[in-house]
């Protein structure tokens, strides 16, 4: 009787356990050494084609964690280089496909109004393994395109760190 009792106080209890497991979570998160890398990366492929950018990397919450700017880039570009990795962070999605998906007309249009989003190419998601570590944003180039090929450096500078 007593292990019939025990089975069916643990079957009771059981399912509070589960929940009490999935109460917390874990995150991964770049180093600020991995972090500078990559926008190390984007910096200098952008100098080699003679840009002069302002790179920023944040983490899966769109915070900050590094903040590049060349000597001779504007005043702009760091405000934008960030709002640009904000938004792929904040999106996990890339700015140049936010910049087509909330054309005006289209559904996603209104998110246009949403403050520091940048649908301009140039931010890009920074994820390995399945897991979103942030996002990596660069301003400066002569259109989004060149910035999204800088900023594709700055993550295949990393990749090998961050594949597991």
């Amino acid at each position: 009787m007593k292990s019939r009792s025990f089975a069916t106080l643990l079957l009771t209890f059981l399912p509070l356990l589960a929940v009490a497991q999935d109460a917390t979570f874990q995150t991964r998160s770049l180093t600020p050494e991995v972090a500078l890398v990559a926008a190390r990366s984007a910096l200098e492929q952008c100098r080699k084609q003679g840009f002069q950018v302002a790179v920023a990397v944040v983490d899966r919450s769109g915070l900050t964690q590094v903040l590049l700017r060349d000597r001779f880039a504007g005043a702009h570009t760091l405000d934008v280089a960030s709002g640009k990795a904000w938004t792929a962070a904040s999106f996990r999605t890339s700015t140049s496909a936010l910049a087509d998906e909330t054309q005006p007309g289209k559904a996603m249009s209104g998110l246009r109004n949403v403050p520091r989003f940048i649908p301009v190419g140039g931010g890009l998601v920074i994820e390995g393994g399945g897991v979103v570590f942030g996002a990596i944003g660069v301003s400066g180039g002569p259109g989004g395109d060149a910035d999204e090929a800088c900023a594709a450096a700055g993550i295949r500078a990393i990749v090998e760190s961050i594949e597991f």
